[in-house]
């Protein structure tokens, strides 16, 4: 009986050491999963940012364009409003 008690116990523990190796391999797949909803969430974010800082570029050149367009708006008005003072001057 002792050797019935002895070999029930080793199965016992072989069932209970079975169990932690099965837990610990659905652990590590589900890190494994997680880890790849992280790199993929990091290329979904590298992406994103590609286009906003190509939007970023192509704003700051109309801000640039709209810029000279006021420079230009702005000194044709001093030139028309200096022609008007000359032409009410005579």
């Amino acid at each position: 009986m002792s050797s019935d008690t002895t070999l029930r116990e080793v199965l016992g523990r072989l069932g209970k050491a079975i169990e932690g190796l099965e837990a610990a391999a659905e652990a590590r797949l589900e890190k494994q999963r997680d880890f790849s909803d992280v790199e993929a969430e990091a290329q979904r974010m590298g992406a994103d940012r590609a286009r906003l800082a190509q939007e970023i570029d192509k704003s700051e050149a109309r801000a640039e364009r709209l810029a000279e367009v006021n420079r230009e708006v702005s000194r044709r008005l001093v030139t028309a409003m200096e022609t008007i003072r000359a032409v009410l001057d005579r």
